[in-house]
């Protein structure tokens, strides 16, 4: 994979002065995302939105050092906190990497992903980046539309890290919906 080469947008650590204060948590702690909101509520759910083959966007593309063309497994999910969407979540595994222990990739169902991640001792997480995306990106509608939240935010924030077992990877992407800040960070 080719860290050098990440878009200039996906950020080592989320910009101060333009993070509200109250997300900055949910976007820097590189602990299971899954467990921190697990902590936070009564009932937590993973809702499969879909699993199946498909492009990757240019960002992953480059960070896997796929063409834009070439398919990769997507699985994206909403995590429910009490009922309410808080967290659009985008998984993406290259075709040639889906051996081993990254075959539960398609077995999970909806168990949370970042528990069996964590759960690995000889899983290795890169450090997280993030970013904000607007309109302008296919995925804030992915996560908007799943979520139906009203009305839509003008920008979401997420954030990415890459899980490698051996010389396979896995890129997790989690998109902070608003009622997030609804959760005690």
């Amino acid at each position: 994979m080719h860290e050098l080469s990440l878009p200039k947008r996906w950020l080592a650590r989320p910009p101060r002065a333009t993070v509200p204060a109250r997300l900055r948590p949910w976007l820097t702690d590189p602990c299971s995302l899954t467990a921190r909101i697990s902590a936070r509520c009564a009932s937590f759910r993973v809702v499969v939105l879909r699993q199946a083959l498909d492009h990757p966007h240019p960002d992953e593309a480059i960070l896997f050092g796929l063409r834009p063309r070439d398919l990769v497994w997507v699985r994206e999910v909403l995590l429910l906190a009490d009922g309410r969407p808080v967290v659009f979540a985008r998984s993406i595994l290259p075709r040639d990497h889906v051996s081993g222990t990254w075959h539960l990739f398609h077995a999970i169902g909806t168990r949370p992903l970042g528990a069996a991640l964590f759960a690995n001792p000889a899983i290795v997480r890169s450090p997280l980046s993030s970013t904000c995306l607007d309109r302008r990106d296919a995925r804030y509608h992915h996560a908007l539309a799943a979520a139906q939240p009203r009305p839509w935010p003008a920008r979401l924030w997420a954030r990415r890290s890459v899980f490698r077992l051996g010389h396979r990877a896995l890129l997790v992407s989690e998109f902070f919906l608003p009622a997030i800040t609804e959760l005690d960070a």
